[in-house]
C-alpha cells in the first residue's frame, strides 16, 4: 500500500471517530472522549468513550450511532458487544472502537487511565 492510501485510511478513521463523537453528543452522552490510541495499540487507531445516564439512553446512543453510520456512510460495525443493562456496550468499527458506558461502569473500568498515554483529541463534558 502506498503512503497516499495509508494517509487516506487514517483520515477516514479519524473522520469516522469525529462523526461518532457528534452522534453521541446529539444523544446527550456525557464526558465524551476521543483518544488516538494508534501509536500504542494494535487493536484500533481511535477509541471513543462516552457515558449514558440510564440504560435507555445507552441503548439509544448505540442504536443511533449504528443506524446513522449505516445510513450516512454505509459503515457497519464488525461487531457490537454487550447490552444496555450491563452498563457497557462496545461498537467495533475496526479502526475505531466505541465504548458507551453507564456512569458506574465507566468509573469502575477507567479506560482513560488504562490508555493514559494515548493522545486525547476531543474531550467534551
Amino acid at each position: 500500500m502506498d503512503n497516499e492510501a495509508e494517509l487516506s485510511d487514517a483520515e477516514d478513521a479519524q473522520a469516522l471517530a469525529r462523526r461518532i463523537v457528534d452522534l453521541a453528543s446529539d444523544k446527550q452522552a456525557s464526558d465524551i472522549v476521543l483518544l488516538d490510541v494508534g501509536p500504542i495499540s494494535a487493536v484500533a487507531d481511535y477509541f471513543v468513550i462516552c457515558t449514558a445516564m440510564s440504560d435507555r439512553q445507552l441503548a439509544a446512543i448505540v442504536r443511533d450511532i449504528v443506524e446513522a453510520l449505516r445510513d450516512e456512510l454505509r459503515a457497519r460495525p464488525l461487531r457490537v458487544e454487550g447490552q444496555a443493562p450491563s452498563g457497557w456496550v462496545l461498537i467495533d468499527y475496526g479502526d475505531v472502537v466505541v465504548h458507551v458506558f453507564g456512569a458506574e461502569q465507566r468509573s469502575f473500568y477507567q479506560l482513560e487511565e488504562l490508555w493514559s498515554t494515548a493522545v486525547p483529541l476531543v474531550r467534551m463534558q
